[in-house]
């Protein structure tokens, strides 16, 4: 069990003073994806630098940022940044924003990433709709890692993603005619790169896409009751396909190449009315 709320009461503290609303929507922006941040209208920008507690982002396209907005009347608590397991940090520092949102009141999350390509129908540039996750013993292992443990966080769990939410995302994909892929998402720990080896049994396991991030903090939201869907950009592609080296810049310039097409959708999004039950 994660002892969260001690470690983080000072954190929260600060940032339920500090908020100027109470969002009801959290946006978690991947790499190369976080100038959507600028394309709405800011209310508090807060550096995660400054707040107590928070561990820095030591990843290239992961800008430290905690952003209050409004977009189409919609509150917004955005999170500039992620933290991932592979930098070094604990579970209870990589689900922080989904504790943050939580805690804040927020009602709906939607999580974005950089993935590369396995289902050989998809290219780099194309954006996919997360319907499950996958890994090697993933729910046994997240479930006892970040202490969802009763009977109705199990069944939240379970959950993910929200069919309402995800339902809402594509039709503002078909609004906005734009491809929107759906498919698997195959989780890796890192620090590195899959090998063409790792990538053919993820493709035999059903992975459409894989990366490094997402779902811890995904499924810790999902099991706190918040309705969770999660957008990957697929960014290259994975090891062994296309037989190019993989590198981080290939990810952000592609994630920057397609951030429109990311904005585009995200904010048709949240044009429409959300379940609040």
């Amino acid at each position: 069990m994660l002892d969260i709320d001690f470690k983080y009461k000072e954190l929260i503290s600060y940032l339920k003073q500090a908020a100027p609303f109470i969002p009801d929507t959290a946006i978690i922006l991947g790499s190369g994806l976080g100038d959507f941040a600028k394309t709405v209208v800011p209310v508090k920008s807060l550096s995660t630098s400054e707040l107590p507690a928070y561990p820095p982002s030591t990843i290239p396209g992961h800008e430290g940022n905690i952003h209050f907005a409004d977009y189409a009347g919609r509150k917004l608590l955005l999170f500039q940044g992620r933290i991932h397991f592979y930098e070094g940090y604990h579970l209870s520092e990589c689900i922080l924003p989904a504790y943050i949102a939580r805690t804040l009141g927020v009602k709906h999350l939607v999580a974005t990433n950089a993935a590369g390509g396995v289902n050989p129908d998809f290219i780099p540039g194309d954006l996919m709709l997360i319907e499950s996750f996958v890994g090697i013993n993933l729910k046994k292992e997240m479930t006892e890692l970040l202490g969802l443990s009763g009977i109705e966080e199990k069944q939240n769990f379970l959950n993910f993603p929200s069919p309402s939410l995800n339902s809402i995302i594509e039709q503002a994909a078909g609004a906005e005619n734009i491809l929107l892929r759906k498919g698997i998402y195959w989780y890796n720990k890192g620090p590195v790169y899959e090998t063409p080896a790792e990538i053919n049994m993820v493709r035999k396991f059903g992975g459409d896409a894989v990366g490094m991030s997402t779902v811890p903090e995904v499924y810790y939201a999902a099991g706190l009751g918040i309705k969770t869907s999660c957008i990957s950009c697929i960014t290259n592609y994975a090891a062994g396909i296309s037989g190019q080296k993989l590198s981080h810049n290939e990810v952000t310039e592609t994630a920057n190449r397609v951030k429109e097409k990311f904005e585009r959708l995200i904010k048709k999004t949240l044009s429409f009315e959300f379940d609040r039950n």
